[in-house]
């Protein structure tokens, strides 16, 4: 029997566990049993899920992954209910060669009315490159570590400030929207311990800088719950609201969903997630995959909370991917659903 999470039938109130629908698995008719939502209190109604996919999912490939199929892979994803597809970074091909066809791309797939399609942009060089290539919405990328600044930009935080002011400045102008990340918002593997006052400072430069969402990232996955509690609660107590913020968790350590569940019940409503947990970071040799954006959806449903994505087309897509890749996928969702790579 195959097991799923939605809503009830229409017929009335189920209890949990026992509302059914037919399906054809393995050509055998099957009941699949529906769990379904069983909502906690002070959690919000609808959670943004922000797709990292094919940008941070896709960076850290050992081998470059054709054009083709990262196009395929972002349109599966607007068609799987996503609203917020990341799709590339305009960095240095030298530096991230898994991302050199930015431009290339951008111009393969079919954008889906709707849907946002976000770039990074580390510099003015890479901010006209995607002003180019159509881009409507930018991420700038700054640390809250002084050394991972200098290993993933080459240089200081003061420095990466100087150098994004005039992207930020540039974007604005052009009604381009920009989120800022920072990385390393709770342990760094040359520091140690971040500490909260660390991460408000450059929060606080970003959004003097006109950054208009804050993703704050466990880039190699160590946080906890206490943690991101605590750094947000410092954010809150800065004068930031909640609204201002989306949460980036590795899953390193399996934390990822714990944490998430502590943003949400601290206000926050954007979550970064990767479709079938994909990612890593090629400057932080720790950092490995994202939250799977399946996993995520699958708390979400059983909490009652409304994203818009279909999980079953979720699946379906991080299988294929998977397939292209040559691996299976470490979503426990997906090898749940798809226990032999079909769903």
């Amino acid at each position: 029997m195959q097991v799923s999470l939605g809503a009830f039938e229409e017929e009335g109130e189920s209890p949990v566990g026992t509302g059914k629908m037919t399906v054809r698995t393995g050509g055998q008719d099957e009941d699949m049993v529906y769990f379904g939502p069983v909502p906690l209190a002070d959690l919000p109604q609808h959670v943004r899920v922000y797709e990292v996919g094919p940008r941070d999912g896709l960076q850290n490939e050992p081998t470059v992954v054709d054009t083709s199929v990262k196009a395929e892979f972002v349109e599966r994803l607007s068609a799987a209910g996503l609203q917020t597809v990341e799709t590339t970074s305009f960095v240095r091909p030298d530096r991230v060669p898994q991302l050199a066809d930015a431009e290339q791309l951008l111009a393969s797939f079919r954008p889906r009315d709707g849907v946002r399609y976000p770039a990074l942009v580390p510099n003015v060089r890479g901010f006209e490159r995607a002003m180019a290539a159509g881009v409507q919405d930018i991420a700038v990328f700054a640390s809250a570590t002084e050394t991972f600044a200098q290993q993933n930009l080459g240089c200081s935080i003061d420095e990466s400030m100087t150098m994004f002011t005039p992207v930020v400045a540039g974007a604005l102008a052009q009604q381009v929207s920009v989120r800022g990340y920072v990385s390393m918002c709770f342990g760094d593997p040359w520091e140690g311990t971040v500490e909260p006052s660390a991460v408000v400072e450059v929060v606080a430069r970003l959004v003097e800088m006109g950054c208009q969402e804050i993703s704050l990232g466990d880039t190699i996955g160590v946080a906890t719950a206490g943690q991101v509690e605590r750094l947000l609660a410092a954010l809150s107590h800065a004068g930031m609201a909640s609204s201002l913020f989306a949460v980036h968790f590795h899953d390193t350590y399996g934390q990822a969903l714990a944490n998430t569940l502590t943003a949400l019940q601290a206000g926050v409503t954007t979550v970064d997630a990767s479709a079938g947990g994909l990612g890593g970071c090629p400057f932080a040799k720790s950092a490995t995959g994202n939250l799977a954006t399946e996993d995520l959806v699958w708390m979400l449903n059983g909490l009652g909370i409304e994203t818009g994505i279909d999980l079953d087309s979720l699946v379906q897509t991080s299988l294929w991917m998977a397939a292209a890749l040559g691996r299976p996928s470490p979503s426990a969702t997906v090898r749940a659903l798809a226990p032999d790579g079909s769903l």
